[in-house]
């Protein structure tokens, strides 16, 4: 089985490795318009040079209101364009290749005036009431996310990843929690997943593959399981994704109904369940710092990518040094190899 400095292809995606940064938002007070900045360019592009194989740009917005807070990016507006590809062209150029993770909060956008959701049932009393999007409105949101897209094939990724997860827009249509919709959204909760999956294929190319990001299962009283996210990820995948990209929660405070583990690899067995009943490559995520722990699950097949989060804030070159742990040698650029020579 491969390992976590083996290549990984799928389409037209040709990874130097299987390590991914997935998204982080960075909350820089500088991003107050949407557009990423010097931070978010240095924040990228040190984890290229660290040796990361994919690197996912953090959710990036389709409306301001849709935003988590007023300093997350956004990419609803074509003169965002440019500053993003600034910074995939320079990740590019260190070997690694660049997602943007197109999301909407919903709910969960703590800075709109009033937040839009699937029905409007707020997230805890500490937030917002939002307002039910009319199934018109819904129709045009897909718009929006088409829009995103579009722009962001324009600043030059190599795949699009759509968040389904962690509560925010689509978990909140896909969930029961948090649809009581009446409408054909409300009568089908993959519907506006399937929607926005269709409105991706429609503008990227046909050899770029998808990502899309999801809740395996819900820790509330009440929450889904395992059973309803591939119920649902077997729709998703029909209409076009080709990779899950695999986490849990963050549809309501944790601990209301259930509390995950927080062990090292505690989200990997969904992962696996995914990848193994939907026959779809999967992406790891949770705790997975530990390289030993991530060749593992690679060498176990039980996923195809492994993505460190924390590991990647706390140190740039977690690809690099996981790599010469594993006797794979560095995986920085050519002007760093004499730091290796003895």
């Amino acid at each position: 089985m491969p390992g976590l400095f083996d290549p990984f292809t799928l389409k037209s995606l040709k990874l130097k490795n299987r390590v991914v940064m997935p998204p982080m938002c960075q909350y820089s007070v500088t991003a107050k318009d949407g557009k990423p900045n010097d931070w978010h360019f240095v924040h990228y592009t040190s984890r290229a040079i660290g040796g990361a194989g994919l690197i996912i740009i953090e959710m990036t917005d389709v409306e301001p209101d849709g935003r988590i807070t007023d300093y997350d990016l956004g990419i609803w507006s074509d003169d965002h364009i440019p500053a993003f590809k600034r910074i995939i062209t320079a990740c590019q150029s260190y070997g690694a290749k660049v997602g943007i993770q197109i999301g909407h909060a919903g709910r969960k956008a703590e800075d709109a005036d009033v937040p839009v959701s699937a029905s409007a049932i707020p997230f805890s009393e500490k937030y917002k009431t939002p307002r039910a999007l009319t199934t018109q409105e819904v129709k045009e949101m897909v718009y929006k996310f088409e829009g995103a897209f579009r722009r962001a094939i324009e600043a030059g990724v190599d795949t699009i990843e759509i968040h389904g997860a962690h509560g925010y827009l689509i978990h909140q249509f896909h969930s029961p929690l948090t649809n009581k919709r009446d409408d054909e959204y409300g009568k089908d909760l993959s519907r506006f997943g399937v929607e926005i999956i269709q409105a991706a294929k429609r503008v990227m190319p046909e050899d770029m593959p998808l990502i899309m990001r999801v809740s395996a299962i819900e820790y509330v009283e009440g929450g889904y399981g395992i059973d309803h996210i591939l119920n649902l990820c077997a729709k998703y995948k029909e209409a076009g994704v080709d990779i899950f990209h695999v986490s849990s929660g963050g549809e309501g405070p944790i601990g209301s109904g259930g509390r995950p583990g927080s062990h090292p690899g505690y989200q990997v067995p969904f992962a696996e369940r995914i990848k193994k009943e939907l026959n779809v490559p999967v992406i790891a995520v949770g705790r997975l710092e530990d390289p030993l722990l991530a060749e593992s699950i690679l060498q176990n097949g039980q996923t195809d990518l492994v993505a460190v989060a924390r590991g990647m804030l706390r140190n740039p070159y977690w690809a690099n040094e996981a790599s010469i742990l594993l006797k794979k040698g560095p995986q920085t650029p050519k002007p760093y190899d004499r730091a290796y020579s003895i």
